[in-house]
């Protein structure tokens, strides 16, 4: 009986004991399984409970703070403790599953804010130091954030690229017998090519997007260890470069082919305009084909335009340029010499679209029958037209064509007038025969040196001439036609012209012909470039008097360049009923067969200069 009581005895204890030991081990090693952040949360759990009457007076004290937030808090922060608070901040924003955590620790953080909150309320001075240091850390601390940002903005579209790039070169180079591999790298390179778009910044990707990257990652690199032999994939894609590098080659130079096509070609829209302006003119009386003021054309004390062309929109746009930008238009005549095949086309266009106070008169190259004893044209060793055509010439002949005038401005058909010109025939030329913009500075578009287009071989050439003398180009040149008479240039003109000493164009026989007797204008008298140039400043062009569009992409053509098509269309109507019948519009003249070949060619010339890239890389 005793036996038994002592059993029950020690049952008892040993359950009672089991009761205290039991939870203490429990909790124990609980506690050793909490990470160091957890067992924060522990202990801080336990703080809130301890302490929860003085947390709630701490949080009224945050509620009427936030009210206060227009003046600077005053307290005075180091740059560190100040950068590494925004770092906590800035990671809060990023990481939302942090909100639960940053939310426990704040309690700590605003009874240590009050604590220093109340000990700063005893100097009004260090208010004021608080609010420059915070301002200036803020400074510091964005510029920092700023420039790191930009630093890495597009790194991963950058990896998205190059990841496509090596995808494709893989597909190129990779055997038959791995379609199935090769299957699924294509896809992913499709799905990558639409996942990265038009992305510049990797903010524009989305989350699919760098999930996508993990993958082709992935398949690059089994791809990889598919292609052990590197020297084989080296020689295979050295021919491949190869390849692509011929047809760059060959789609460049069927590019530099159709474009001066279609500079040599009049586009069908011309061709239609000038018939219905032909039509209409001879369907006036001959009294009403007359174009008024002809008194004034041989005024000598006027100012006096020269334009050589059979272009009749080239011609509107210059005289209609010229008229808008002039303060006194009355005193402005207009000398337009064409073919006589376009002449009624041109004047039944300024018939019907008068140039406001301004003469136009008309004259045709026929006209002048002392021109036939010359053999100017018989010297070219080209078959441009923009070379051979006879108007391009009549420049050496200004003296013969204006006998009356002292002084004329000759302007090429390509060029806009942007300001009023009258500065130009004020000035003093000190002697010189004529006035024109220079091009010899080096790093300037554009630069021209003269042996460049002279023979500088022969020597009569190699005395009298310098090869380092400044040059300057034609377009908008004002000439003294008395100096002129005076030296008689023209026999020098035929002088050299006699020789063949020069390449084909007029310019290098001005620059002959004119040497030392040339007045070199600012550059901004005449800006340069527009006809072949992508890179001329829009500063430049826009300060400019007058513009010209010399080179092969001519503003009427459809090769012209769409960023400067403008400056030229602008004093153009394309609602008139002829250019609408015509299909003459702002932006299209026609050409469309040759335009269409163009495109694709140089389509074609993009996809090629790819592909030589991808085996470039990848080598």
């Amino acid at each position: 009986m005793n036996q038994i009581r002592r059993c029950q005895r020690i049952l008892i204890l040993s359950l009672l004991f089991l009761s205290v030991v039991a939870p203490l081990v429990f909790v124990s090693h609980r506690l050793k399984l909490l990470t160091p952040l957890g067992r924060r949360e522990f202990l801080e759990d336990l703080y809130r409970v301890t302490y929860r009457s003085e947390s709630l007076k701490l949080n009224a004290l945050e509620q009427e703070s936030a009210k206060e937030l227009e003046e600077p808090n005053q307290v005075v922060y180091t740059e560190k403790d100040f950068v590494s608070t925004v770092s906590y901040n800035s990671e809060k924003k990023n990481d939302p599953n942090e909100s639960r955590i940053a939310g426990y620790r704040s309690i700590p953080l605003e009874r240590d804010g009050f604590n220093q909150d109340k000990r700063q309320h005893q100097g009004a001075q260090q208010k004021k130091l608080s609010s420059v240091a915070r301002d200036k850390n803020i400074h510091v601390y964005s510029q920092r954030m700023s420039k790191k940002n930009i630093e890495v903005t597009n790194k991963k579209v950058q990896e998205i690229k190059d990841q496509i790039i090596l995808a494709k070169a893989y597909l190129k180079i990779a055997p038959p017998s791995s379609n199935l591999r090769l299957k699924e790298l294509e896809r992913q390179m499709r799905e990558m090519e639409l996942a990265v778009g038009e992305a510049t910044q990797d903010s524009d990707l989305s989350g699919s997007a760098l999930q996508k990257m993990r993958h082709m990652e992935a398949s690059l690199s089994k791809v990889y260890r598919a292609f052990p032999d590197c020297s084989a994939m080296a020689a295979k894609l050295n021919a491949m470069k190869r390849d692509t590098e011929e047809q760059v080659r060959s789609q460049r130079s069927q590019v530099t082919y159709l474009v001066h096509l279609a500079a040599r070609t009049a586009p069908k829209g011309l061709h239609c305009l000038s018939m219905r302006l032909t039509a209409e003119y001879f369907g006036l009386r001959p009294e009403e084909r007359k174009l008024p003021n002809a008194n004034k054309i041989h005024h000598p004390d006027l100012y006096h335009y020269a334009v050589f062309s059979d272009n009749v929109l080239a011609c509107a746009v210059v005289v209609n340029s010229t008229v808008s930008t002039a303060k006194e238009q009355e005193k402005l005549v207009f000398h337009v010499v064409t073919k006589s095949l376009n002449v009624p086309a041109i004047s039944m266009w300024f018939l019907i679209h008068p140039p406001g106070k301004a003469t136009v008169h008309i004259q045709s190259i026929d006209n002048f029958e002392w021109l036939s004893k010359y053999s100017t044209f018989q010297r070219n060793n080209s078959n441009d037209p923009r070379y051979t055509s006879e108007l391009n010439y009549l420049r050496f002949h200004l003296p013969d064509i204006f006998p009356a005038l002292h002084k004329i401005v000759l302007f090429d058909h390509d060029v806009v007038v942007q300001q009023d010109l009258s500065g130009l025939w004020n000035a003093n030329m000190k002697g010189n025969i004529i006035r024109a913009v220079g091009t010899c500075q080096e790093g300037k578009t554009p630069f021209h040196r003269m042996d460049m287009f002279i023979n500088f071989s022969d020597p009569l050439i190699g005395k009298r001439f310098d090869v380092n003398a400044c040059t300057w180009a034609f377009g908008m040149n004002l000439f003294d036609l008395e100096q002129w008479r005076r030296h008689n240039l023209t026999a020098v003109y035929h002088k050299y012209l006699q020789m063949g000493l020069w390449h084909i164009g007029s310019l290098p026989l001005g620059w002959l012909t004119f040497y030392n007797k040339t007045e070199v204008l600012d550059r901004k008298w005449h800006v340069l470039g527009l006809g072949y140039s992508s890179g001329v400043d829009r500063n430049e062009i826009e300060g400019a008097a007058v513009i010209h569009y010399d080179g092969i992409r001519k503003p009427w053509l459809d090769i012209a360049m769409g960023r400067y098509k403008s400056y030229w269309t602008k004093f153009l109507d394309f609602d008139h009923p002829f250019l609408q019948q015509c299909n003459l519009q702002g932006s299209e003249t026609g050409q469309g067969g040759i335009i269409r070949k163009l495109r694709m060619a140089e389509k074609r010339t993009e996809v090629a200069y790819s592909y030589s890239n991808i085996s470039v890389f990848t080598l």
